[in-house]
């Protein structure tokens, strides 16, 4: 019997990077209704289905509530100090034994949205006195960072599309309409993007396939899958051959204009049209538009950051809005004022570049802001000799689902001495975990979200106390932290907490003068407006020598690699005829939103999308089953014939397959689907940055 009057909570969804604000009707310890939040002044009232499954993790009986230690044929329960005694004990034995490299840790991407994991994290790694870092980060987003780093100066100096302003949006390789952004945090975009064409304005996708943004679009082109750095270049071209590189009040803080021109002189339309299958005309015309229009910004994102050539991909993005008059400028590609400034805080104008500083052991691949790519992780743990990785912490991540050649690091994963995780579920990754920690999340913890605040098309701050306790046995991520480096490194505790430094932060910010404090976002629960976008990069930028670098020696050197995969003699024949490219679902998002029933009932989602001429090339149709086959796997799947597709490209949702080898988690007596990252190689990546390559994967298609 209800005891008390429902109250309301005020909050941000912490599950993506849309930062929508929700509101908690609540009764003691029971959730009675999640809405959106109306009065949110960056979301306005919208959320997705994703929001309101929050409820579901809260009251799921399968969330992790005391450490588990693995047996021989199942999991125990232990106390907190038993599971801290031994992982402090193996930990320390293995490092004696094989010296400090031989410790890994990866962080799963539910950190990126919890305040008290992104103030912890980084001394906990160094207590650990090893370089064997490794994130989520580098499966879609090292190729911004990179291209950030080396242009701007930081490597989250992020250029973000003010499309409340602009009039002119063109879309490359990313689904907004379903994701709200990504390196772009749009709440609502379908609204926003409307409002672009009710004003007047264009906004045109370029994608593999016709996306529900594509659908809403005024204009949709088909392009080759890895191939839109060829395109990228050939608008760049235009730019210049066309008389229309206008760098505006940027002039005078613009090197290598000339580099850059001679660079890009060879990519013309027409001879990027027959690879790209754009055509000629169309590139120039688009190149047009896009310095033509009173204000203009080019958003690439998934499609064309997880490909061989994302690094070059996310330089030309930054280079086309410069040279086409449409960086730091309304309606363009413009920079937040963040009330938390990390790119502040962490300010590198004065610091060396530590962008391949390391190289990894085995295949060398760069290191960059310190870690290594998660392409690399399995051939560290499976690789002997000297500094090889035999111990493994492991903190809100399934890398093998989310990481590529998942059953190659699933081996990598059950071959190790020694391995921890924190999660607040039992996934395909923590179940190869000696000791399980049960973490907190979602309504239990405080947010604020540092990162994605910087990402942001407005300026706005908004801060929220965990709804709920911890129940039971789990603890805050942070916490987690705290305890691993007291145990293993006997680390004291500082008695620092992340509001604390929340606090500080905000105090010494860019809005100190009006008041920001913890204090006011406390009296402000829907959040604090601090306006549009504005020029700023004179500012930000942290460039040693306070110059934009549009050429930067190391994507210069990459174009030789882009030219002998494309020009460089005559195409092998095909052993795998079609190509494989990803995709975001309205419903889902990481592996752990699968365990919500009202995100993954009704009809399979884990289809896979065949053109219908491909089809019927192929004898198949809707809903029969085929084996898809690459170089590194196989699996079986569903089809869905879609004209959607672009003929020979074929696509898989990503963050399925909850049934691999037969485990049977939670989420395969749901849905299980399967894994998209049984099909991708490790081994292929982007040179340039190491990112991983889920775009493009050459496969066949074979009936059942």
């Amino acid at each position: 019997m209800t005891t008390t009057e429902p109250k309301t909570h005020y909050r941000t969804c912490n599950i993506c990077e849309a930062m929508c604000g929700i509101e908690v009707r609540y009764d003691e310890q029971q959730i009675l209704s999640i809405r959106p939040d109306k009065k949110d002044p960056l979301s306005r009232g919208h959320i997705c289905p994703k929001a309101v499954a929050l409820q579901d993790y809260y009251r799921d009986e399968d969330r992790l509530t005391q450490p588990l230690r693995r047996t021989a044929s199942d999991w125990e329960e232990i106390s907190w100090d038993s599971a801290l005694e031994e992982i402090s004990e193996r930990v320390r034995d293995i490092q004696r034994a094989h010296g400090k490299q031989s410790v890994a840790t990866y962080i799963g991407n539910p950190n990126a949205h919890n305040l008290g994991s992104l103030v912890t994290i980084h001394k906990f790694r160094k207590s650990l006195g090893t370089n064997n870092h490794y994130s989520s980060a580098s499966a879609d987003q090292l190729p911004h960072h990179v291209a950030n780093k080396h242009m701007l100066g930081h490597g989250s100096l992020i250029p973000v599309p003010d499309i409340d302003h602009t009039d002119y949006m063109l879309i490359i390789g990313a689904n907004p309409v379903v994701s709200n952004g990504s390196m772009m945090t749009a709440p609502g975009f379908p609204r926003r993007m409307k409002a672009i064409q009710e004003r007047g304005g264009k906004v045109v996708v370029i994608d593999p396939r016709r996306t529900e943004t594509a659908d809403k679009a005024d204009e949709h082109f088909f392009i080759e899958p890895n191939t839109d750095a060829l395109l990228l270049l050939a608008l760049n071209q235009v730019l210049f051959a066309d008389g229309l590189e206008s760098p505006g009040h940027l002039s005078t803080v613009i090197a290598e204009l000339d580099v850059f021109r001679q660079a890009v002189a060879a990519y013309t339309p027409e001879r990027v049209a027959p690879i790209t299958g754009i055509d000629a005309q169309e590139i120039r015309r688009l190149a047009h538009e896009m310095a033509h229009a009173s204000s203009a910004v080019c958003y690439s994102r998934m499609g064309a950051s997880t490909q061989q050539f994302g690094g070059l991909c996310q330089w030309l993005t930054i280079t086309f809005n410069i040279v086409s008059g449409n960086f730091d400028r309304r309606g363009g590609a413009m920079f937040t004022t963040p009330a938390f400034d990390l790119v502040k805080i962490t300010d590198n104008s004065n610091r060396p570049n530590t962008y391949g500083s390391k190289q990894s052991r085995v295949r060398g691949l760069p290191f960059n802001n310190s870690e290594f790519p998660v392409s690399v992780l399995a051939e560290e743990i499976l690789t002997p000799g000297e500094d090889q990785i035999r111990a493994l912490i492991a903190v809100a991540g399934n890398p093998v689902i989310s990481a590529p050649n998942g059953r190659r690091l699933a081996a990598a994963f059950a071959s190790l001495e020694f391995m921890v995780s924190a999660d607040i579920y039992l996934n395909q990754t923590s179940r190869f975990a000696n000791i399980v920690l049960p973490a907190a999340s979602g309504l239990q913890i405080p947010q604020y979200d540092v990162a994605f605040h910087i990402n942001a098309v407005r300026n706005t701050a908004k801060y929220s106390e965990a709804l709920f306790p911890p129940t039971k046995g789990q603890k805050p991520d942070w916490e987690i932290f705290k305890l691993l480096g007291s145990a293993i490194n006997q680390v004291d505790d500082d008695g620092i907490t992340p509001e604390m430094v929340l606090d500080h932060s905000l105090r010494a910010g860019p809005y100190a003068e009006q008041g920001m404090s913890l204090k006011m976002l406390h009296e402000h629960p829907h959040g604090v407006d601090l306006g549009p976008l504005e020029s700023n990069l004179a500012e930000r930028l942290q460039t040693p020598d306070g110059m934009i670098h549009l050429a930067p020696q190391l994507y210069l050197d990459d174009l030789e690699r882009l030219e002998q995969a494309f020009f460089g003699g005559t195409a092998a024949t095909k052993k795998y005829p079609l190509s494989l490219i990803s995709r975001r679902l309205p419903r889902s998002h990481n592996s752990w939103t699968h365990n919500s029933h009202r995100l993954v009932k009704g009809k399979t989602q884990c289809t896979l999308l065949v053109n219908s001429d491909d089809a019927d090339g192929l004898n198949l149709q809707t809903g029969q089953t085929v084996r898809v086959i690459s170089n590194v796997g196989e699996l079986k799947v569903a089809v869905e014939v879609s004209d959607e597709m672009m003929p020979g490209v074929v696509s898989l949702p990503h963050g399925w397959g909850h049934d691999m080898d037969g485990t049977q988690m939670r989420t395969a007596r749901l849905q299980p689907g399967v894994n998209i990252n049984e099909l991708t190689d490790d081994a292929v990546v982007d040179n340039l940055t190491g990112n991983a390559c889920f775009s493009g994967i050459p496969v066949s298609v074979q009936p059942v």
